[in-house]
């Protein structure tokens, strides 16, 4: 599929404060001259921010990262995540169309964004709210069908649940990403055969799904909410730092 930037653009990016300090603390990961490694978080983030990632976005961050604008282009264009148009201002539902999803009812899936979106992929809804199209493979083929949202996976997913889903986003309710049938990991649906030690110790729901709810940081709309900005490999300003002690016990001072 041939991926153009939209011919209507805005005139200029900027970062938020909050999400130009986030951009730098991803940045600082990086050795010196190899800056241009933090390209994609730092479109996404702009994509996140702005709710799809404009031509004046993609080259404020290919500026932050020393990069000449076409190798950002080229980065933006070729991964499906990048959205380069207008897409809904709630939620981009992205299907995933190959195999494993497809044979357990992706294209069920489709035909209730159709009914309920809009009949054609990449368009915005009636509201400007939603807007859906088909992907290839976003890696769920154990619980599939399954949708992303942004950064969101949705799965085990049927035409009823996937409507539920669109109609609780319209009221403003965001549902926890995850399996949508109560399936924890990828076990089989009637459970654990083997390595039953480990439901003993599982939090309530798996992995990035309950750290992103801990932080609050599922899908963002394009309302300017901001999560906790998690930079944890970043040296603290000296004057953070607390008074190391000496060997007696005492302050130094």
């Amino acid at each position: 599929m041939l991926r153009r930037l939209c011919k209507d653009q805005p005139a200029t990016f900027a970062f938020t404060p909050k999400n130009l300090e986030w951009a730098q603390g991803q940045i600082s990961k990086y050795p010196e001259g190899r800056q241009a490694s933090a390209v994609i978080p730092l479109l996404f983030r702009a994509q996140e921010q702005e709710g799809w990632l404009t031509r004046p976005a993609i080259e404020h961050v290919a500026d932050m990262l020393g990069m000449a604008h076409i190798r950002a282009l080229e980065v933006a264009t070729f991964y499906f995540m990048f959205q380069l148009q207008p897409v809904g201002s709630v939620a981009h539902i992205q299907i995933c169309g190959t195999t494993s999803c497809m044979i357990c009812g992706a294209e069920e899936l489709i035909e209730v964004c159709k009914e309920l979106i809009a009949p054609e992929p990449h368009t915005l809804s009636a509201d400007g709210r939603f807007s859906w199209e088909e992907v290839e493979c976003i890696g769920a083929c154990a619980n599939a069908p399954a949708i992303n949202i942004g950064k969101d996976y949705y799965e085990d997913l049927t035409a009823d649940k996937l409507r539920a889903m669109i109609a609780r986003f319209s009221q403003g309710e965001v549902p926890v990403p995850g399996s949508q049938n109560g399936r924890y990991s990828s076990e089989p649906l009637n459970g654990l055969t083997a390595l039953k030690e480990f439901e003993s110790g599982r939090t309530q729901y798996n992995a990035s799904v309950q750290r992103a709810v801990d932080i609050g940081d599922t899908i963002r709309r394009i309302d300017g909410t901001e999560v906790p900005i998690l930079t944890p490999w970043r040296r603290k300003p000296e004057a953070e730092v607390a008074p190391a002690a000496d060997a007696t016990g005492s302050d130094k001072h």
